[in-house]
């Protein structure tokens, strides 16, 4: 049964992570935020996509965030309990360390498979509207500001020069249009007087419209049908001109479905069944190269040779080896032997390269569902880990507040990402299996989490700078004598 002390430990743990948890989910949005700043900035999308965006953003970060919440907030209570006494009152009255983790301890299995269920069902569907609604973001138009007095490249295939515009008409003087619609070869200048932009009843083209204008045009196209050096050009002069040009500013949003077979969309069965099904296509076509290659053997070993161009009564004698064969022939029957190998190696090897294109992108399909699938044990695992690591260590430390526990679990959790980014890019690369570059964190990780907890039960001087001095003074005797 929970005693007092158990309340009151996981009291302070559970208010400390749901701040760390906070604050590291902040920091994560952050940076997911940074990365994708161009598809947000200037697209002049609603409030409530953006809400949509961050809601989703939050969700996708919540399983990298948990494991260093728990770190942080581990280190900081049994920091801030060996700082106050606390942790040496309740080992005098005969209370280990263990026990005083026990309540946490049950409390982050818990967690761990809260982590699972968040990656395996919340997960898969976050990620799903999350990229979805990225890349409908990317595909829409910017919205139409143009400035004064610089070019203007927003719209698709032209560059507009506005030298004064009246902020409340929206009318524009002294306008420059460079229009690359054609192509570079056959551009062409617009100059007006003044100008005004409109946009269609559908918000699926704008209508630009000058006033008291020229226009030249270099008619590159016709160089054909003249003289290279008569290149003809086109000059216009009006009073009232209309450009029709595709600028689509509403925010059309993409079907979820163009991601339903993405690895990011799916969960443990879906990717467990993804797998199994490619798998037995990449095995199919393995097999069909096989037989490809056997059939184009032009000899089958112990029978008779395929396919030679030798009589028959000739065949029946001639011993049945490579150089002999091709040295019985006549010159042009080795002329032509020598050039139908040659095309058949030459298929051969088009088929060769043709199947291996295909089994590689079978390969890095199954590699990309493996590699998510354990991913979402390996998140939960991190949490038990990082507790691990995280309570000893601050047991050792014995010290609170948000100094030295920060840096702490900043640095460990620095070396954790190394790890685990440097082991999924060698799944990913096929150098390594993918259950080791996936686990590989965890097993560098988890005897560092024993070791500590080992020192942290025997109150170990690890980290007492006063041990380490006296220790190396001894050495030094020792080795003075």
């Amino acid at each position: 049964m929970f005693k007092k002390i158990d309340i009151y430990v996981s009291r302070i743990f559970l208010s400390i992570l749901f701040i760390t948890l906070v604050v590291s989910v902040f920091i994560l949005l952050m940076q997911f935020v940074w990365m994708h700043v161009n598809d947000l900035v200037g697209k002049g999308v609603e409030l409530h996509v953006l809400a949509e965006f961050f809601v989703y953003a939050v969700a996708s970060v919540v399983p990298l965030a948990l494991p260093l919440s728990i770190l942080l907030a581990s280190l900081m209570t049994f920091g801030n309990l060996g700082e106050k006494f606390e942790l040496t009152a309740m080992k005098s009255a005969g209370i280990s360390l263990f026990r005083i983790m026990q309540p946490l301890t049950i409390l982050m299995i818990g967690l761990a498979f809260f982590a699972f269920f968040f990656s395996n069902n919340v997960l898969p569907k976050a990620q799903t509207k999350l990229w979805t609604l990225i890349f409908s973001l990317r595909q829409k138009s910017p919205e139409l500001d143009i400035p004064v007095g610089e070019f203007y490249g927003g719209m698709h295939g032209y560059h507009i020069y506005v030298q004064h515009k009246n902020p409340k008409t929206g009318m524009m003087s002294d306008v420059m249009i460079y229009d690359f619609s054609q192509g570079f070869q056959n551009a062409s200048v617009m100059v007006a007087e003044s100008a005004k932009i409109l946009f269609t009843e559908d918000k699926r083209h704008l209508v630009l419209c000058l006033y008291n204008g020229e226009s030249f045009e270099n008619l590159e196209r016709q160089k054909n049908f003249m003289r290279p050096e008569n290149i003809p050009y086109r000059r216009e002069m009006f009073s009232a001109k209309k450009i029709l040009i595709d600028f689509n500013s509403d925010f059309d949003r993409l079907d979820e479905s163009v991601l339903a077979d993405q690895h990011v969309s799916k969960n443990v069965n879906q990717l467990v069944y993804s797998i199994d099904s490619v798998s037995e296509l990449a095995f199919q076509r393995s097999n069909m190269q096989c037989a490809e290659l056997l059939d184009h053997n032009y000899f089958d070993r112990d029978r008779k040779p395929k396919n030679i161009l030798l009589p028959v009564e000739e065949t029946e004698k001639a011993q049945y080896d490579l150089d002999s064969l091709y040295a019985h022939f006549e010159h042009y029957k080795q002329m032509r032997t020598y050039t139908i190998a040659l095309e058949k190696a030459q298929q051969m090897r088009d088929k060769i390269d043709y199947n291996s294109l295909l089994l590689d992108d079978y390969q890095r399909y199954i590699r990309r569902h493996r590699i998510e699938l354990h991913r979402k044990f390996t998140l939960a695992f991190a949490c038990l880990i990082f507790f691990f690591i995280g309570a000893p260590l601050g047991a050792i430390i014995r010290r609170g507040g948000m100094g030295m526990p920060i840096v702490t679990s900043v640095v460990m959790f620095i070396i954790y990402y190394i790890i685990d980014n440097m082991g999924y890019k060698m799944a990913r690369e096929a150098l390594w299996p993918v259950w080791q570059g996936m686990w590989l964190s965890s097993f560098m990780l988890l005897p560092i989490g024993i070791f500590l907890s080992i020192k942290a039960t025997t109150d170990s001087p690890l980290l007492n700078a006063e041990a380490w001095v006296r220790w190396f003074h001894k050495f030094k005797e020792k080795f003075k004598k």
